[in-house]
């Protein structure tokens, strides 16, 4: 699923998370440090540290908190991960904050109080990345793993009732798909040999997006967990999921593909 905050096609909050990983472990290991030996440099450069760490945080949520609404399926479990996702690293990012403030001033020794909170903000930051990285390896969130034929991402968002004009006649070719999202409903479009056919967004099993897997022989793979549907019926053909997907009616009409939603 391609990231909606992206760079030429690169998404924007992987290349931006490393630096606040590495501000909030600086932070503590030269605070720290400082304390340890004595060595006022060492604390002063800790908090600093902390100050980046704050404001990288901040700038990396950014293209985060557009991925979380525009490219992580709605009501799938990677909905809810990404959720406990972003309120981990808030946590961690209030708790280094707070340190930040109780310094009153980068040259002065911190405390107990400061260094606690830092470590706090470390291990919060830690659980936060081990979420991120199942988002990413596990639920594909912001990868964009376009197989042989496939195309481009192609994605269409309306506000438009009833009959959608979803694409050009000849926009797809046999096994391509489009995402057609209107509101909350995540709608399929696709090109089979026999021609257009429409189908729900969501995986049944754990909500994954059927956008983002692979289609062919009238078949699309969610890229989660590997179930497979005919894309006419919306039958299951392989597990894990157990249930059929919805379908919508498709009309080919004046050079233009409509999908009723």
């Amino acid at each position: 699923m391609r990231s909606a905050a992206h760079l030429q096609s690169h998404p924007l909050h992987p290349m931006l998370v490393g630096f606040p990983i590495a501000f909030f472990l600086g932070a503590l290991l030269f605070d720290a440090a400082g304390v340890l030996l004595g060595r006022p440099p060492l604390w002063t450069t800790g908090g600093y540290l902390a100050a980046l760490g704050v404001l990288s945080a901040l700038a990396a949520a950014v293209p985060g908190v557009i991925d979380y609404v525009r490219t992580v399926p709605p009501k799938s479990s990677g909905k809810q991960r990404a959720r406990r996702h972003g309120i981990v690293n808030v946590s961690a990012t209030v708790l280094l904050a707070v340190s930040w403030l109780l310094r009153d001033g980068v040259a002065t020794e911190p405390g107990l109080v400061v260094l606690a909170l830092e470590l706090g903000a470390v291990a919060l930051l830690s659980m936060g990345g081990w979420m991120g990285g199942t988002l990413v390896y596990r639920n594909q969130i912001g990868v964009d793993h376009r197989y042989a034929g496939a195309g481009k991402w192609s994605e269409l968002r309306t506000d438009a009732a009833g009959p959608v004009e979803a694409a050009r006649a000849d926009e797809l070719a046999v096994d391509q798909m489009k995402l057609i999202v209107a509101g909350e409903q995540r709608v399929v479009l696709a090109r089979t040999e026999e021609g257009y056919v429409a189908f729900d967004d969501r995986c049944p099993h754990r909500g994954g997006s059927l956008a983002g897997g692979s289609m062919m022989c009238g078949r699309v793979q969610c890229p989660w967990h590997g179930s497979q549907f005919e894309v006419a019926s919306g039958a299951v053909r392989a597990g894990p999921a157990e249930d059929a997907i919805p379908t919508y009616t498709v009309e080919e009409r004046d050079g233009s593909v409509f999908v009723t939603l």
